[in-house]
This record gives C-alpha cells, sequence and structure tokens, in this order.
C-alpha cells in the first residue's frame, strides 16, 4: 500500500511540476522526493511521472492518482481536526489561505479580532494564487481561504461577506486625473495595466477592458498591486487597483491619481471559502460573520454583505 508520504509527495510534484519546488513544499531534499517516488511506482508496478531534461510531467494515471490522492489526504486532515475539536473546539493552528491581492490589506484590521474572540486560535497564513489556494483548500493544505469570488467548486461552502470597490488609477498628467469621476466613455482606447494571470483580479481587468473598449496590455503584466501603481504611475497604463489596498498603500500621499467610475460601480467580492465536511464548518461561518462586522465598523470603503 502506498504510505501518507509518498502520496503527499505525489499531491506536491502534481501541483509543481517541478522537483525542487515540490520538495521544497514538503521539506524535503530533492533527491528524497524523487526517491520516494520511485518507491512509490515499484510498490504499485504504474509509472507516474514522465522525467524529462527540462520539465516534469505526470502520466494520465499518475494525474488520476494523484487526484485521489488529495481526498484520501484531505479525509485524514478531517479526522485529526474532528479529533481536536472533540476536545477543545475551535483551537490550534488554523490554516489560512489569502492572495497577496488581499492578505496584506485585510489581515491587518481582523486579526486582532479574531485573535481576541479566539485567545487558543493561532492562524498560518500564507499567500497564493485564488487557483492554487483552491487547490490546496481541497487537499487539506489549508483550513479556510479569504479570496475573491467566485469560487464555485462543489465541495466547497462560500459565504459572501462584502464588495470592494475598484477604484482607477493613473499619473497625474493623464487626461483622466483632471476629472472627479470617470464615465464608460472615459475609458475607451485607454491602455490598462493588469496583474499576472492566476489572479481573479487579472480576469476581472479583462473583462472590464472588453466592456469598456480598454486595450489590456499583455505585455506589461505586474506581478503584484505595487508594481501596477508604479507603471500607472509613470504614464504606462491605468490600473485599477482594490480600495483597501489604495487606502493601506497610497491614501493621501498623492503619487498617483485616484478616481472612481461613476457608473457603473466597479467592485470585486469577497468571500469565505472551506470545505463542507469541515468539522470547524460551524466555527467558519462565526468567523466570517465577525469578518463582516469588523468591515462594518472598520471599513467605510467597502460594502458589507449578510
Amino acid at each position: 500500500m502506498p504510505t501518507f508520504r509518498q502520496l503527499t509527495y505525489l499531491v506536491a510534484l502534481a501541483d509543481e511540476l517541478h522537483f525542487r519546488r515540490a520538495a521544497e513544499r514538503v521539506n524535503v531534499t530533492q533527491p528524497t522526493l524523487s526517491a520516494q517516488l520511485q518507491a512509490l511506482e515499484r510498490r504499485m508496478k504504474v509509472r507516474l511521472v514522465e522525467r524529462g531534461s527540462n520539465r516534469v510531467t505526470l502520466t494520465p494515471i499518475g494525474r488520476e492518482i494523484a487526484d485521489r490522492a488529495r481526498t484520501v489526504l484531505a479525509d485524514v486532515q478531517d479526522m485529526v481536526d474532528l479529533a481536536a475539536a472533540s476536545q477543545h473546539g475551535l483551537h490550534g493552528t488554523i490554516r489560512l489561505g489569502v492572495p497577496p491581492t488581499l492578505g496584506p490589506y485585510l489581515l491587518p484590521h481582523i486579526v486582532p479580532a479574531l485573535h481576541e474572540a479566539y485567545p487558543d486560535l493561532k492562524l498560518y497564513v500564507k499567500e497564493g494564487k485564488p487557483v492554487d489556494l483552491q487547490t490546496q483548500l481541497l487537499a487539506g493544505g489549508y483550513d479556510i481561504v479569504i479570496s475573491p469570488l467566485p469560487i464555485t467548486h462543489t465541495d466547497f461552502e462560500v459565504e459572501r461577506v462584502f464588495r470592494e470597490p475598484l477604484l482607477i488609477v493613473s499619473a497625474h498628467d493623464h487626461a483622466i486625473a483632471s476629472k472627479e469621476k470617470i464615465s464608460r466613455s472615459d475609458l475607451a482606447g485607454e491602455n490598462v495595466l493588469a496583474i499576472e494571470q492566476g489572479h481573479h483580479l487579472h480576469d476581472q481587468v479583462r473583462a472590464i477592458c472588453e466592456e469598456f473598449g480598454a486595450t489590456l496590455l499583455r505585455d506589461y503584466e505586474g506581478t503584484s498591486l505595487d508594481t501596477l501603481r508604479h507603471m500607472a504611475g509613470m504614464g504606462v497604463g491605468l490600473a485599477f487597483l482594490p480600495a483597501l489596498y489604495v487606502r493601506s498603500e497610497i491614501g493621501s500621499r498623492g503619487e498617483v491619481a485616484v478616481r472612481k467610475l461613476s457608473a457603473p460601480s466597479l467592485h470585486r467580492l469577497i468571500g469565505l471559502t472551506w470545505r463542507k465536511r469541515s468539522v470547524h464548518a460551524r466555527q467558519f461561518s462565526a468567523i466570517a460573520e465577525l469578518v463582516r462586522s469588523l468591515a462594518s465598523d472598520r471599513l467605510p470603503e467597502v460594502s458589507v454583505i449578510r
């Protein structure tokens, strides 16, 4: 029978498609990971991994076994959580996943209140692209994710918590900067910057460009919101940035012009997501309500969804 460790290594390789990154993810050396996967192949008498000189891929049976391994690993983690919950409730370490376009600008407002409400709870926070967060949540690598929506996986419970406006950022010498509010016709033909693919915000900005007749600068995709801000400030193009980021990183410093679209309003939907079978589902729902309450009290930029 495959070991728990071997299945963990296989899932890591399936996600990363790179031996070094997969080994780093599970905190072992690359030779150890490779040797364990070879042992798994011998035990199962089937080839799982195609090893090329420049890339790694899984065989069709390897991909299927990796998908089933994710379910096994998640079920084992749920058993561990169930045992802990039966004794202590919501305590110990909760693994929280959050994208870098949201976490640094939201968590400082909610983590202190979470600690006050759940003093025995510790949060292990890790950032990642939304698509990777969902994969790891399904596999048990995270317990809960705070992320832009939509998330449509049938094994997930999703609670919407608030709408966050998207604001238009430009250089001060851009024509848009001279207007207090921007109409959709003002965006026609404009060059627009977007964060790299894999983020909800990329897909959303692409859809905005298609709807308003703007041009998405695919050769200038940013790796972070800071990168977009700097490029917009240098006149490369316009950027649509989330309101919490603007509050945290731009504020009243005046390095770029910040404007609102008059109509229709632009926003992204933020929600909390966890596995439906999680033993902490009731507590996670309570955390979602706590986030709503905190957002209502402390984040006037957003619109809370109840």
